[in-house]
């Protein structure tokens, strides 16, 4: 059985391109962020999100720059880019169609 704090295999790319598509962030901030508006039933480990983030910015879907955060740290600064708005329309468009499946087969009487 799954735990709710594991993600749906392929959709963390998903949520981190929704995180910043809000506004850009550095790593932390994005996990922060996203355990924050699922009430603390999503928990990314940086394990899974630097891994992901990496590959995003490789597949030209986000960009990172060095800045300085809050703390005065030098922190790498994420941020969505024109492909990475269009994957995510795509993606989010593919999951409201899968989950609606999901539901359907799931809630069936």
């Amino acid at each position: 059985m799954s735990r709710p704090t594991d993600l749906v295999q392929g959709t963390l790319d998903l949520l981190i391109l929704k995180m910043l598509a809000l506004e850009p962030m550095h790593g932390w901030a994005i996990g922060e962020r996203m355990k924050q508006m699922s009430k603390d039933v999503l928990r990314v480990g940086p394990g899974s999100l630097y891994p992901a983030l990496h590959k995003l910015e490789q597949t030209g879907w986000i960009k990172a720059e060095w800045s300085v955060n809050e703390a005065g740290r030098r922190v790498k600064f994420y941020s969505i880019t024109r492909e990475g708005r269009k994957r995510l329309q795509q993606e989010a468009s593919d999951w409201k169609r899968l989950s609606s499946a999901i539901t359907s087969i799931v809630f069936e009487s």
